[in-house]
C-alpha cells in the first residue's frame, strides 16, 4: 500500500487528538487490507500486531505516528464483524454504474470503515467522518475515487445521521 501516515496526517509532526484519530483511520484501513489478503487471520491478531509492531514505530524508514488505539481497534473489529451489513448499506448508496463488486479493494475498505463510523460512532460528527475518509481516499488515489467516496459517504451520512448535517 502506498499511503503513509505523512500522506494522511499532513506535515508539521502534529500528533494531537485529531491527528491521532486520522492516523487510527489510516491504520484501520491498512489492517482491514491485511485481513482481506489473509482471510485466516482474525481481527484480534491483526489489531495486536499493529499496536505492538507498527503504531508509533518506524518501519522501513517510515514513521507510523501515534494513533488513537481505541478508535483503531473499534474500526477494525467493527468492520470485520459487520461487513455483510455494511456492504448492504454501501450497495444501496452506490449507483448502478458502480456496484460494490466493481470497486477497488482499498476504496471498498475505506467506504466500509466510513460506513461503520457513521453508523456506530455517534460521538464523531458525520462531517468529520466524511472529511477524514475522503482524505484517506486522496492518499491512495489520484483519479475520481475520492469524489466517489465523498458522494457515497454523503449519501450514507444523510441516511444514517441526516439530522446532524
Amino acid at each position: 500500500m502506498s499511503a503513509t501516515t505523512h500522506d494522511v496526517a499532513g506535515s508539521g509532526g502534529r500528533h494531537g487528538g485529531a491527528s491521532r484519530r486520522r492516523l487510527a483511520r489510516l491504520a484501520a484501513v491498512q489492517a482491514l487490507y491485511q485481513l482481506q489478503l489473509n482471510p485466516g487471520l482474525s481481527a484480534e491478531v491483526v489489531i495486536r500486531e499493529f499496536v505492538r509492531d507498527r503504531l508509533g514505530r518506524e518501519i522501513d524508514g517510515e514513521l507510523y505516528g501515534e494513533a488513537d488505539v481505541e478508535l483503531f481497534a473499534d474500526l477494525v473489529r467493527g468492520v470485520a464483524s459487520d461487513r455483510e451489513r455494511l456492504d448492504e448499506t454501501l450497495s444501496a448508496a452506490l449507483s448502478e454504474e458502480w456496484p460494490l463488486g466493481r470497486l477497488e479493494t482499498i476504496l471498498r475498505l475505506i467506504l466500509e470503515a466510513g460506513a461503520y463510523e457513521l453508523s456506530h460512532r455517534p460521538d464523531i460528527p458525520p462531517r468529520v467522518t466524511m472529511s477524514e475518509y475522503v482524505g484517506i481516499a486522496y492518499a491512495f488515489f489520484t483519479g475520481s475515487e475520492p469524489g466517489l467516496a465523498n458522494g457515497v459517504l454523503d449519501r450514507l451520512a444523510r441516511t444514517l445521521r441526516g439530522g446532524e448535517l
